[in-house]
C-alpha cells in the first residue's frame, strides 16, 4: 500500500467518510464508488470491484468498447485523482482506489478470456506488484514523490499523474509475467 504523504497544510489531512465521498464526483470516482473508504486494505477492495466491475462490463461492451472506456479513464482518473488528493490534503491517499480499477480492467481487458484461476493469479500478481512495488513499479511510484505543494503550483497535479502512473506500471508487469508465462508454459 503506497504510503500517505500529508501535505503541509495547517488544517492538517482529511479522512475520507461517507460524507466526503458524496460531496464532489471527483471524489466518489476516486475513492472507487465507496470501495476506497474500505478500513482494510483499500487497494485490494478496489481491485476487487474492478474485476467484478469488469465482469459486468464485458456484458454490455465490447472488448473496442472496454478498451475506449479504460482509454478515456486514465486521464479522468488523472483528474479525479488530483481533485480528490487536494481535497484531501494528501498527496498519495491509499483510499483513492481509482488508479487500481483502472490499471486492473487494463490486466483483465488483455488477458481475457482467461479462466477464473487465469483471473485470479492476475489479480495475485497484479497486487504484488501494486503492493510491493519492486523495481519499475516503486520507480513510478517515487516520481511523485517529495513535491511540495506549498511551493509547487503543480503538485497537486504531479501528485495526481503519480497516483495514476505506478499502478499503470504495475499493470504492465503484471502482463509481462502473464505474456512470459503464457510464452515458456
Amino acid at each position: 500500500m503506497t504510503e500517505a504523504l500529508a501535505s503541509p497544510s495547517p488544517a492538517g489531512p482529511i479522512r475520507p467518510t461517507a460524507k466526503f465521498l458524496l460531496a464532489h464526483p471527483a471524489h466518489f470516482v476516486a475513492l472507487g464508488f465507496g470501495s476506497g473508504l474500505s478500513p482494510f486494505a483499500p487497494g485490494t477492495a478496489g481491485t476487487l470491484w474492478a474485476w467484478l466491475s469488469f465482469m459486468l462490463l464485458q456484458r454490455w461492451l465490447t472488448p473496442g468498447g472496454i478498451g475506449w472506456l479504460i482509454a478515456l479513464s486514465i486521464p479522468v482518473g488523472w483528474w479525479v485523482c488530483t481533485v480528490t488528493a487536494r481535497n484531501m490534503r494528501v498527496l498519495d491517499p491509499g483510499s483513492i482506489v481509482w488508479d487500481e480499477i483502472v490499471a486492473f480492467w487494463a490486466v483483465l481487458w488483455l488477458v481475457m478470456p482467461a479462466g477464473l484461476l487465469g483471473q485470479a493469479i492476475a489479480f495475485t500478481l497484479f497486487r504484488y506488484f501494486d503492493a510491493a512495488k519492486p523495481g519499475p513499479v516503486g520507480w513510478a511510484d517515487r516520481l511523485s514523490h517529495g513535491v511540495d505543494p506549498a511551493s509547487d503550483r503543480h503538485a497537486w497535479s504531479i501528485a495526481g499523474f503519480g497516483i495514476m502512473f505506478d499502478d499503470l506500471v504495475a499493470a504492465g508487469c503484471t502482463l509481462l509475467v502473464i505474456a512470459l508465462w503464457r510464452f515458456f508454459a
